[in-house]
């Protein structure tokens, strides 16, 4: 049966229920996914630097031949993926990914650093979002940033952080769209503080102090802040935990992000989502994979994905959510990473656009729990693979799995050639 064929009877299906699959087709291509460029270079970032400055970064862990060394090879590898994923694509960069002819420190960036960036970004007729990078660098060798102890290393971060909305804003303007800003800094204890007021009072009075900065345009320049459970480094205690970043995002008027693998490892975000957009205009999601302890597997379309996209669509808050990946894994063909995992975000976004949402909110106003529950069950076997082969086809990428040969064709012609 043709992919064509199948759509007619896989629509015909959808019909029934009142789901225009054309509409969720078009409305799934529509919604922007935000690429992490740090999946292509193992987060090495390209910063110039002078011999022996180095500090601590993030682990990824393998070696798999093919990693991007340059600006060059990363945004080759982006264009890869994006011809073989469906839908809108932004790109996010990290502070540590500008392109100098000599060192800059994180504390002196402007955005001439990333003006390589803008061009392709413009080139490619695609958005940027940025980070500004709290790590690998040797005044985070000791954990903390923004929350140092030492007036003078937390005055650097916070000329960072202000130099990093800098960017963003000038980013916002080439692009004449918002720049989506998260941040995220890794400050914490590997074993039991004996003061955890401290550093949070001090981490307070940093982001307050970066943004107070009232000449950047904060239309332009859309903030996100962003907790974690523990890392590496910071097993037992997380200055910018769920409480402190959900207290801060309220209060402040910023918006929240939520890492899907950034709390306790039975633990996920959907059932959180309502609860948060009742205090706070716009969150972000970064939409990751747990495994355990580690956070950052690449995403595929499990239950977990599944619910917060239909969390998304039972709320009608598409409008208030920015979706952004952030998985990274060295063990692996890098295009494969990127390729999957955006694949199977766009996969949760259909999946969600074809609920019965209407229908089951009325059964459960009149009380029709039973039917509720079974019209929910019947929808897990509904001909959705159908309709994705479709949304492909339509937007011109590889069908079901005729991408993979295109990805093996790359490693062979450009990675291993590296």
């Amino acid at each position: 049966m043709s992919t064509k064929e199948a759509y007619k009877l896989a629509k015909e299906r959808y019909a029934a229920f009142g789901i225009d699959t054309d509409a969720a087709v078009k409305k799934t291509l529509c919604l922007p996914i935000s690429l992490h460029c740090w999946q292509a270079d193992d987060v090495a970032g390209f910063e110039t630097k002078p011999e022996g400055l180095d500090g601590g970064g993030i682990m990824a862990t393998g070696n798999h031949p093919g990693r991007a060394s340059n600006g060059e090879e990363t945004r080759a590898d982006l264009e890869k993926t994006m011809s073989l994923i469906p839908g809108v694509q932004r790109v996010n960069v990290h502070a540590c990914y500008s392109e100098t002819n000599q060192y800059v420190d994180r504390d002196e960036m402007t955005v001439s650093g990333f003006q390589k960036w803008i061009a392709w970004a413009k080139k490619m007729g695609i958005c940027l979002d940025f980070n500004p990078t709290f790590f690998a660098h040797p005044k985070a060798e000791d954990g903390y940033t923004l929350s140092h102890p030492d007036d003078d290393i937390r005055a650097f971060w916070v000329k960072h952080g202000k130099a990093a909305r800098k960017i963003a804003e000038a980013m916002a303007e080439a692009q004449g769209s918002p720049c989506f800003v998260n941040w995220w800094t890794p400050d914490g204890s590997k074993d039991i503080p004996a003061d955890r007021f401290g550093p949070r009072k001090r981490m307070v009075a940093s982001y307050d102090e970066i943004m107070a900065d009232e000449s950047v345009d904060k239309t332009k320049c859309v903030d996100f802040i962003e907790s974690k459970l523990f890392g590496i480094g910071s097993e037992e205690y997380v200055v910018s935990s769920a409480e402190f970043c959900s207290d801060y995002s309220i209060s402040r008027g910023m918006g929240l992000c939520m890492d899907m693998g950034h709390y306790h490892p039975t633990e996920t975000i959907h059932g959180k989502i309502s609860s948060h957009l009742q205090f706070i205009d716009q969150i972000l999601l970064h939409v990751s994979r747990p495994v355990r302890w580690d956070s950052d597997h690449v995403v595929i379309f499990n239950d977990d994905l599944k619910n917060v996209f239909l969390e998304i669509q039972r709320g009608d808050i598409w409008d208030r959510v920015v979706l952004a990946l952030d998985f990274f894994d060295a063990s692996i063909n890098r295009i494969g990473a990127y390729v999957t995992g955006t694949r199977a975000a766009r996969k949760g976004i259909l999946y969600a656009l074809l609920d019965p949402t209407a229908q089951l909110q009325a059964y459960e106003a009149e009380g029709k729990n039973a039917q509720r529950l079974a019209l929910m069950e019947e929808f897990k076997s509904m001909p959705f693979g159908a309709i994705w082969d479709h949304l492909c086809e339509e937007a011109g990428v590889p069908v079901g799995a005729d991408w993979i040969a295109e990805m093996e064709q790359y490693e062979k012609d450009v990675q291993l050639k590296r």
